[in-house]
């Protein structure tokens, strides 16, 4: 869902990006609680690569027609929604400046529908679900699936009302709400199956490392004279031996975003994906714009100076992985270490 320049017009793009970095803003002051840990910040990057690995792999979803991951979802249970806007915001930015994907002046239309809109809607209703639900692995992972379903048509709604405000064709905004939802509810399947089975791999080994799993585990109850007490909890696991498993998840993690990116998107659906199918079948991408980024090396996926396809689909996916990897890791880095300076001198204000 990636919209281009051209589809909407200079004064509502201005604003959607003011309204983007309002919330990345805002989303940069939220992660700083998020990121507590010293490996949150590796992981959070790692999040980001996956999901523009993942991005990578269009399935079909109608003649025609594709879809591919948003990750709004995947990364507010994952890592925490702000830290989520934050990966999508730097998912997007990569996209747009390396590879011509997404528009750079809707660079604000893009981080709002795909990053704030379906980040809100699913981790509300995560959590939402998991408030009423029983708190294990299965109804987390299930509230996952829901989530991720309805964060992609809501993003369909929200790109749908950005353009009634300012579209640049004149087309019935009725029609392109009707279509735009009935794809990217379809779409929402195929995320909702992504985000469930990537949550619930994490769970199966670190539920621990999952933001919207906090305090999933139960007391274990035992019954004492015909009464259920709480049984003693279990000594928690040496910090060495938790820093050497966290390592392993961050490390088989990014295998899997490498061999994704680099190898199974040669096999990708070729189809256009959701907007682009309703952009040319309603006439909406008549005055779209050339991307400024088109000489881009990477543009459109592909090394320029590699004529194999696959070599060349397959270097660019690990470039960008590798790069959101970097880019991300130092973002959540420098986020960390802001708390971590704030601290103490809260800490040293508080006890005079």
């Amino acid at each position: 869902m990636h919209v281009p320049d051209g589809f909407i017009n200079a004064p509502v793009s201005a604003v959607a990006g003011v309204v983007a970095a309002g919330a990345v803003a805002v989303s940069l002051r939220g992660a700083r609680r998020e990121l507590g840990g010293e490996r949150a910040a590796p992981l959070a990057g790692l999040v980001a690569a996956f999901i523009f690995a993942v991005q990578m792999l269009n399935f079909p979803v109608a003649a025609g027609t594709s879809g591919h991951l948003l990750g709004g979802a995947l990364a507010a249970i994952l890592v925490g929604p702000f830290t989520g806007v934050l990966c999508i915001a730097v998912v997007l930015l990569m996209q747009g400046i390396l590879f011509a994907d997404g528009g750079l002046t809707a660079l604000g239309v893009n981080i709002t529908v795909m990053g704030v809109v379906t980040v809100v809607v699913a981790y509300a209703l995560f959590r939402g679900l998991t408030g009423v639900l029983p708190r294990t692995r299965r109804s987390t992972t299930a509230a996952a699936f829901v989530a991720a379903l309805v964060s992609v048509p809501a993003a369909a709604v929200a790109f749908t009302a950005i353009y009634a405000i300012g579209g640049t064709t004149d087309v019935p905004i009725g029609k392109v709400l009707t279509a735009m939802v009935g794809v990217h509810v379809l779409i929402g399947i195929g995320e909702a199956v992504i985000t469930a089975l990537t949550v619930g791999a994490v769970l199966a080994v670190r539920p621990d490392l999952v933001h919207g799993a906090r305090g999933l585990a139960a007391p274990l109850k035992l019954r004492v004279d015909g009464e259920l007490v709480d049984a003693p909890a279990a000594a928690p696991a040496p910090a060495a031996a938790r820093a050497h498993s966290t390592r392993k998840v961050w490390a088989t993690g990014l295998v899997a975003a490498l061999l994704l990116a680099g190898f199974v998107s040669y096999y990708a659906s070729a189809n256009p994906d959701g907007l682009e199918k309703v952009a040319a079948d309603k006439g909406i991408d008549e005055k779209v714009e050339e991307h400024g980024a088109a000489d881009s090396p990477l543009a459109d996926y592909g090394v320029k100076s590699i004529t194999d396809p696959r070599i060349s689909g397959g270097l660019a996916g690990v470039i960008g992985v590798g790069v959101t990897v970097v880019v991300g890791s130092g973002v959540f880095w420098a986020v960390h270490r802001r708390r971590t300076r704030q601290e103490p001198a809260t800490t040293s204000h508080g006890s005079v």
